[in-house]
């Protein structure tokens, strides 16, 4: 197996790599739905959030109200480490199951956006990071997304700085241009991976 880790900012361009990277035959494992399976209806995620925040978040089938929770934890330093605390760990614990069910000879891209912020330690055969200026990612969260600025600027403040995903990262992906010329840098850097594999 070929691991990449895959990271960079809110709207800065991870999606785009990440569909363009599967349809050139990588398998895709995403952080976020995994983060949205762990607190299902039911399961060990759902039972500590409602304890730890309250059952108020939670509509009358189990399903948890996740936008509520933001405005929770990205005002609150202490309460989203509190939540990073529950959750995290339960990522972790299932991707490494996912990763288990994964056919051996695959290049997997792992879709992280808080590689660095939840230390995610996998045996990362390299590590990508998208990035684009801040300015560029509040307009795309804005126009985009319907966040308004100010909602825009605490996503983007709650995660880690781009110098801290570069200390990470073995190749930086620029989305501060256009989508096709993202593309063809992305598609050269696949081509690379799939070298990498195959040699060893």
């Amino acid at each position: 197996m070929f691991l990449i880790g895959l990271t960079g900012g809110i709207a800065a361009g991870k999606t785009t790599v990440a569909k363009l990277w599967t349809e050139l035959g990588g398998i895709e494992i995403d952080a976020d739905l995994v983060a949205r399976e762990v607190v299902e209806p039911g399961t060990k995620g759902a039972l500590q959030i409602a304890s730890n925040f309250g059952e108020q978040l939670f509509d009358d089938r189990g399903r948890l109200d996740r936008k509520a929770l933001g405005e929770i934890v990205f005002n609150d330093v202490a309460k989203r480490r509190e939540l990073e605390a529950i959750v995290h760990p339960l990522v972790r614990d299932r991707v490494r199951e996912l990763l288990a069910e994964t056919p051996k000879e695959a290049l997997v891209i792992y879709t992280v956006p808080l590689l660095v912020e939840a230390d995610v330690d996998l045996p990362f055969d390299v590590v990508v990071t998208v990035e684009a200026p801040d300015d560029v990612r509040i307009k795309r969260l804005v126009e985009s997304r319907g966040y308004s600025v100010q909602e825009a600027k605490s996503r983007i403040a709650n995660q880690a700085k781009p110098v801290e995903r570069a200390q990470r990262a073995d190749y930086i992906l620029n989305s501060n241009q256009s989508v096709d010329l993202l593309k063809a840098d992305a598609r050269k850097l696949w081509g690379e991976f799939q070298s990498k594999a195959t040699s060893r």
